[in-house]
């Protein structure tokens, strides 16, 4: 049967497994949206208020569902309105499939009326990207997009495909009959970028020699990244890290690869981390980087992490080891699998001799916070709210201070249950993020953390989780400045706060209202339990609820270690 581009479009998704997009309507996109109109039993379109946020919902249901998500935009400003969102998806290995419209193909390159080339401008934040210019294509190339998004490390694919293409009309073949025809899984085309996605694999031999590394080794410690939430390897990783007696560590994105209560969990390493991870890293003499990258957050100066340390690294990337942090070795494939092979070949008994000190790093760093967190700091509002939403809440941030204490303090205890821009840091994703993670795991609470900076580049999403009756708890930390930049104003420039105050604000509990959302204020622990109260009435029938936090403007996320110097108890 002959069917119009659009509709092979709407087809292949609904092969794919997509029940959800996100987007905007536009010129070059109509024929689309005709048939999203005519097929809105079989998907669900949500209509965002900006087009990065369109992104970033995309990104929060992949991140939150392992699943990927996909969003769709019209040529010209809707497409480059998508880019942050693309990027930051980038950043965190994010499968997101990222549609857009544009001119007809005889127009292309002739400066036409909202004409971009986007796939040009994409072209370095996605893993690969397509400009559909016969639609006989066109089915095999989203095939082909959901291959490369998931497989391997994920990450964000683009496909461009002009209004002609979409108008056109040819044979659909469904993958199964099109597979039968072809003789192949997928079709030739699809099993071939299927094949070139796939990481190098590893041998009995690299397993052997990690496994003498980590024997060998007095004071092993577990560096966990992102790649263990991707994965799924929290079971082994655990597993490991309680044969080895071990520390382990977390970067921004591993936060869930251990529960926060585990015994051996030393929490957030880094630039905001804990002194018990940071302290860790220093004495170890072996960590065993698991999917993670040594960002700079982490490692600040690379002569100063882990200097007594051999690094042994584990990752599905190549690209990824030696570009940071030099490997004295390292095992490339995927992350549960190599991990599973090392527990195979790893001999019961362990081999640390830390000695108790783990704990009692992590009992200083308890009685410090004791002493500093006091009173409506935002850790009784991170833990507060923790409490009421329990362990199995997915929590969703911003960007800036509150996404630290966010961080630190929540005692996330799932793989996939942290959701946070942390390569690219855009303020601004958290809103959409929060939309696409509840509606992709509608049976789960979804708490936003959330700043006033951040808050005013995305409220206007809350007409998106008001219409379309989305529950998601907005918790604001309000300091009345760009908290984290003032920060390190402080810290760096000698207190001249450049532009950092943020002046006459919102009235966010009555922007809230405007939209029928519930809206409250605290200035107190006891105003703002209160209105913890108040909001779960409003999120038992199905509503969103945004509860304000006033907080002091020189609240600091603490401890810091600036520069990559060691941890050092004047900064506390």
């Amino acid at each position: 049967m002959k069917y119009s581009g659009a509709r092979i479009l709407i087809e292949a998704l609904v092969e794919e497994g997509v029940d959800t997009v996100f987007g905007i309507p536009g010129g070059q996109v109509l024929q689309i949206y005709d048939e999203l109109y005519k097929h809105r039993n079989r998907i669900r379109h949500i209509l965002v208020s900006h087009e990065q946020h369109a992104a970033h919902a995309a990104d929060g249901y992949a991140r939150s569902s392992g699943r990927t998500g996909v969003c769709i935009a019209t040529s010209g400003p809707g497409a480059t309105n998508l880019v942050t969102g693309i990027a930051a998806a980038y950043m965190d290995s994010s499968p997101v499939v990222a549609i857009t419209g544009n001119v007809p193909l005889h127009l292309l390159g002739k400066d036409s009326f909202q004409e971009v080339d986007i796939a040009g401008v994409t072209m370095p934040i996605v893993k690969h990207n397509w400009i559909v210019k016969d639609v006989r294509e066109l089915a095999e190339v989203v095939r082909e997009a959901f291959i490369v998004a998931r497989s391997g490390r994920p990450g964000p694919v683009l496909i461009d495909i002009p209004s002609d293409i979409c108008a056109a009309e040819t044979e659909w073949k469904p993958a199964v009959l099109a597979a039968w025809e072809d003789g192949v899984a997928l079709g030739a085309r699809a099993q071939r970028l299927s094949a070139r996605s796939e990481r190098l694999t590893f041998s009995a031999a690299d397993i052997g020699r990690a496994v003498e590394m980590i024997v060998s080794a007095r004071r092993p410690m577990i560096y966990a990244g992102g790649g263990v939430n991707i994965s799924g390897a929290s079971a082994e990783l655990e597993e490991l890290a309680g044969r080895l007696d071990a520390p382990v560590a977390m970067s921004l994105m591993g936060i869930g690869a251990v529960p926060r209560d585990y015994r051996l969990c030393t929490g957030l390493i880094g630039m905001h981390g804990t002194v018990a991870s940071n302290k860790a890293v220093q004495k170890a003499d072996l960590v065993v980087a698991a999917g993670a990258r040594f960002s700079d957050r982490v490692t600040s100066r690379a002569d100063h992490f882990a200097r007594n340390a051999k690094i042994l690294h584990l990752d599905i990337d190549p690209a990824e080891v030696n570009k940071n942090i030099p490997s004295d070795f390292y095992v490339t494939g995927d992350l549960k699998k190599i991990l599973g092979a090392i527990l195979k070949e790893l001999p019961l008994s362990p081999t640390a001799l830390w000695n108790g000190e783990i704990e009692k790093l992590k009992e200083s760093d308890a009685r410090h916070s004791a002493k500093r967190d006091r009173g409506f700091h935002p850790r009784f509002i991170i833990e507060e709210t923790a409490a009421r939403t329990g362990s199995g809440a997915i929590v969703v941030t911003d960007v800036g201070q509150h996404q630290m204490w966010a961080a630190r303090y929540y005692p996330v205890a799932k793989p996939r249950s942290f959701i946070t821009s942390g390569g690219l840091g855009a303020m601004g994703f958290g809103l959409g993020a929060a939309a696409g993670a509840k509606l992709a795991n509608p049976g789960r609470p979804v708490v936003l953390f959330t700043g006033d900076g951040s808050f005013r580049m995305n409220s206007c999403e809350l007409s998106t989780i008001s219409r379309y009756g989305i529950p998601v708890l907005i918790v604001l930390i309000n300091n009345g400045v760009l908290g984290m930049v003032r920060q390190l104003q402080k810290l760096f420039c000698g207190g001249a706060f450049s532009e950092t105050e943020l002046g006459q604000t919102p009235d966010f509990p009555a922007l809230a209202a405007a939209y029928g959302i519930g809206g409250f204020r605290a200035k107190t622990p006891e105003e703002f339990s209160a209105a913890l109260d108040r909001a779960a009435l409003h999120l038992a029938k199905g509503r969103s609820a945004l509860v304000e936090a006033v907080i002091d403007k020189n609240e600091m996320v603490l401890p810091m270690v600036p520069g990559g110097r060691p941890v050092d108890e004047q900064i506390l």
